[in-house]
């Protein structure tokens, strides 16, 4: 059929600006400024930061990583996620070849014959078996596009994965620690109660011997009664972590309790870790901004798939085949084949149905562009925290091991006086408040320490490579300073430093 003279330059012009209207937007910019600085422990050696866990020397909480992630059903989802977005890529890369039918037919009916001296219905049979092809011509590379943003989804889906491991082997972690912690904080309480049910009770008998007031002895009884109810307590707390931990990994109760009471309740120090200045784009290494990227990959081409949807298509069919027929006694069998037709489809109204969708898949992109951009600063702000968090405790243990230190030389001299009636009650529980204070902080400071590392772990990815990565840094080569003052290398001791299982195996 002939096009109409009208249609011809109008199809002409639309062809040639088909390529502008179908280009996918362009790449997001770096979302951290080039001056942006943030300072990595082993000079960003990620292969290192995977030895965490074990660097600890601690084998129950590796197992229990390990059993947490075996039981995370985030970790179950994520895999499934991959799973549909690898077979969601394999049918849009299908999409850009000829697809190939065959099909076969047997039909039997009545078949008008001319015969002597009339026409007569006669039985027939017809069998036929062909090969019928269709491909649609990518002229303008939207199914090129959409090929390109299943695929990013599916890398972005295997990035999820690992973060979703990250994050169980974090949650894991600071459960345990918490749980160290909680066990320290009860032999400090338990500590406390025993000496207020002590003094409570030498207090009661002096105070029946005449040589103390009952006032005294009240509020001898009153500050025992308080450090019990505190020392059940911390109890309580410590049999919720444990029943937390039982939750997180599905280990037996009574096999984690045994476990737990053999470990230590701190983690040993690990010596000092070198920590420099590193661009920001090194967190780059982390799985969740991976993956925020290639969310901005995925639609930016859907994009271009949609806008390639607002122009003509191209298909084209063709097909092969031999038909068989049979009429009494007769037999014919014809061979046949086309090529076409070829044909284009061209929108002409849709009342905007295509160019909405197009706007939506822009804006998609945008929103996308927007979440790496939060995706990434977040990234920034959790190492930055968390290296300040080392510091800080590292800063105070010292002056905190001192005030435990003399506090408890305090209060054991305070105690000598107050048995020999040289003291007051009133003070003695001042030293025993001091005692308790500065003994509490250092266990939460011990906390803060281990909790500080796990956020850096969680911060830097846990060990996770970026696929096609030619691999980690020098372990311990820490990159020459800038001119910024604030770029000098440091030294961080630390006391817990744990980081992930190896990430790169796939579910």
């Amino acid at each position: 059929m002939r096009i109409p003279g009208l249609f011809a330059p109008c199809l002409g012009a639309l062809l040639l600006s088909a390529g502008c209207v179908s280009r996918p937007p362009e790449k997001a910019p770096d979302p951290t400024p080039a001056q942006w600085h943030v300072p990595l422990p082993h000079g960003g050696a990620v292969v290192l930061m995977a030895e965490w866990w074990k660097r600890l020397d601690d084998p129950l909480l590796v197992d229990l990583i390990s059993a947490a992630q075996a039981e995370s059903p985030d970790i179950a989802s994520a895999a499934a996620r991959i799973s549909e977005a690898s077979a969601d890529r394999v049918a849009a890369g299908a999409a850009m070849i000829p697809n190939l039918n065959g099909n076969l037919s047997a039909q039997r009916g009545n078949a008008l014959m001319q015969a002597s001296p009339g026409q007569t219905l006669t039985p027939m049979t017809m069998l036929q078996a062909g090969l019928a092809s269709s491909w649609e011509i990518d002229l303008f590379g939207g199914l090129a596009a959409s090929r390109d943003a299943a695929q990013a989804q599916l890398e972005g889906a295997q990035a999820r994965w690992h973060a979703a491991r990250v994050s169980v082997a974090a949650e894991t972690a600071n459960t345990y620690f918490d749980e160290r912690a909680c066990q320290g904080q009860l032999q400090v309480q338990a500590s406390d109660t025993r000496s207020r049910n002590e003094t409570a009770r030498l207090t009661d008998l002096a105070a029946n011997a005449g040589f103390q007031a009952p006032a005294d002895a009240a509020r001898a009884r009153a500050t025992a009664a308080d450090g019990n109810s505190r020392l059940v307590q911390q109890r309580t707390q410590c049999a919720l972590y444990r029943k937390a931990l039982v939750a997180l990994t599905g280990l037996d109760a009574a096999t984690l309790d045994a476990r737990l009471d053999a470990a230590p309740l701190v983690p040993p120090p690990l010596g000092e870790i070198a920590v420099g200045p590193l661009p920001a784009q090194t967190l780059a290494q982390r799985p969740d901004v991976f993956a925020a990227e290639r969310a901005v990959a995925a639609a930016s081409a859907s994009a271009g798939a949609a806008q390639a949807r607002r122009l003509p298509r191209l298909t084209l069919q063709g097909n092969i085949g031999i038909t068989q027929f049979r009429v009494s006694g007769f037999q014919q069998s014809l061979d046949t084949w086309t090529i076409g037709p070829l044909a284009l489809d061209i929108p002409i109204f849709d009342a905007g149905t295509r160019a909405a969708n197009a706007e939506a898949a822009r804006a998609r992109y945008d929103e996308s562009v927007a979440q790496y951009r939060s995706t990434v600063r977040q990234a920034v702000r959790e190492v930055e925290s968390a290296l300040l968090s080392l510091q800080s405790s590292q800063d105070r243990h010292t002056d905190a091991q001192v005030a435990v230190d003399n506090s408890q030389r305090s209060f054991a001299a305070t105690q000598a006086r107050f048995d020999s009636g040289l003291a007051s009650l009133f003070e003695l529980e001042d030293a025993r408040r001091q005692l308790f204070v500065a003994q509490t902080t250092l266990v939460g400071l011990q906390r803060e320490r281990a909790e500080a590392f796990v956020t850096l772990y969680r911060a830097m990815g846990g060990g996770w490579q970026r696929p096609g990565s030619d691999g980690a840094p020098t372990v311990g080569a820490v990159p020459a300073a800038s001119s910024s003052p604030s770029s000098a290398p440091a030294t961080v001791s630390t006391a817990a430093a744990p980081a992930a299982t190896t990430a790169t195996t796939r579910p």
